[in-house]
């Protein structure tokens, strides 16, 4: 009962909601410019799904190749940092820095260093900036949270610096990094589509384009239509990212 009630009560509240919406709609008399219905956006989004899901897989490639860059990087420089505390202190403060800068703020720098020509590499960029800080985060906080215990032990057995940190440090940092790739992932894809609004262009023909296109035209359902499958699109990333942490945690505790 417990998890039937769970399933029925939001989609009863969205239905609730839709319902308010296309009653105010149709009472009220609004423009379809400036409000349209949940059935005018349901038919939008029929007409363009082609060219949404199109655009919608444009904007989850530069997302997962930036995420994939960023979870390099980070995890990369958290694996040295972990081990020098004098770097530790020196890193971390510029690692903030970049994470507190607005990203629309450096934005115009970057298109213009990745060339005008190609508009997908300053969002990948972009969105490899915002993807970075939660990952390095997560996996410096792990790298530092190995058992004490454990850690006297292998000291104990007199292992070295590599020994421990591969085989002790790591093993514990995974839930640490795991937790931040999941973080990262729904910040990428901002990152990807705030990072084509600012670019500008339809070189990308990603889901940013085409919210831009038809604010542009006054097509206002086709916007709703596009900010609606970017919202099933994140909410699928973020899906993904959560089955895939629990399987390689169930895999690591049974190891």
């Amino acid at each position: 009962m417990s998890r039937t009630s769970d399933i029925l009560a939001p989609l009863a509240l969205v239905a609730l909601l839709l319902g308010a919406w296309e009653a105010a709609c149709h009472l009220l008399n609004l423009p379809p410019y400036f409000l349209p219905s949940p059935s005018q956006v349901a038919a939008d989004t029929v007409d363009s799904a082609g060219l949404l899901l199109a655009s919608a897989w444009n904007t989850l490639l530069m997302a997962l190749e930036a995420l994939v860059v960023a979870s390099l990087l980070a995890c990369s420089l958290a694996l040295v940092v972990a081990v020098n505390r004098l770097l530790e202190k020196a890193v971390h403060p510029l690692a903030v820095a970049l994470q507190v800068t607005p990203v629309v703020a450096i934005a115009p720098q970057v298109v213009i260093w990745a060339g005008l020509d190609h508009p997908q590499r300053a969002i990948v960029a972009l969105a490899t900036i915002v993807a970075f800080f939660p990952i390095f985060s997560g996996a410096l906080t792990g790298l530092k949270s190995a058992d004490p215990d454990l850690e006297r032990l292998f000291d104990l057995y007199g292992a070295t610096g590599w020994q421990r940190l591969w085989r002790l440090r790591v093993p514990s940092a995974a839930p640490f990094v795991l937790e931040g790739h999941k973080v990262a992932g729904g910040l990428a894809l901002i990152g990807a589509v705030v990072a084509e609004f600012v670019a500008g262009t339809g070189g990308a023909q990603g889901l940013a384009w085409r919210i831009l296109e038809s604010s542009n035209r006054l097509q206002t359902g086709k916007t709703f239509a596009a900010v609606i499958v970017l919202a099933i699109m994140g909410a699928l990333l973020h899906a993904a990212l959560s089955w895939g942490e629990k399987a390689v945690l169930r895999r690591l505790r049974g190891r």
